[in-house]
């Protein structure tokens, strides 16, 4: 239970990091999910293929409360993505909607350090 929500199914999220336009999947990118408050509920590293080797499951509220209107209850659970990859712009995802039974694909086109010689400290911030 959340916020007097109870929280009885499960979304998921699944990543695609790349680079550039061509798509060019990034192996070993940093992938860590957090709930509202920040606290870790997901740490994982891509594959070759630039996605997770299974989709992260979250906690989220049961499909019936998106299917009422009107009720008062927000129908998703809502959490933070953060991909990090050396030599990489780090990538940060604020208030990402998972929603029951359902797979949510976060794209990440990851730009290489080496294209933005003045924002080597910086982050894209995605809310």
């Amino acid at each position: 239970m959340k916020g007097g929500i109870i929280l009885s199914a499960v979304g998921y999220i699944q990543v695609h990091a790349y680079t550039s336009t061509a798509e060019i999947p990034l192996e070993d990118v940093a992938v860590t999910v957090t709930d509202s408050s920040g606290a870790a509920i997901a740490m994982r590293l891509t594959n070759r293929s630039g996605k997770l080797d299974d989709p992260i499951e979250i906690v989220v509220p049961d499909l019936a409360t998106s299917l009422t209107p009107n009720t008062g209850v927000i129908p998703f659970s809502v959490v933070n993505l953060y991909a990090r990859l050396e030599n990489y712009e780090e990538i940060e995802i604020e208030n990402l909607q998972i929603f029951a039974n359902t797979a949510t694909l976060q794209n990440l086109e990851m730009i290489p350090l080496s294209e933005l010689p003045d924002s080597w400290n910086k982050a894209e911030l995605f809310n």
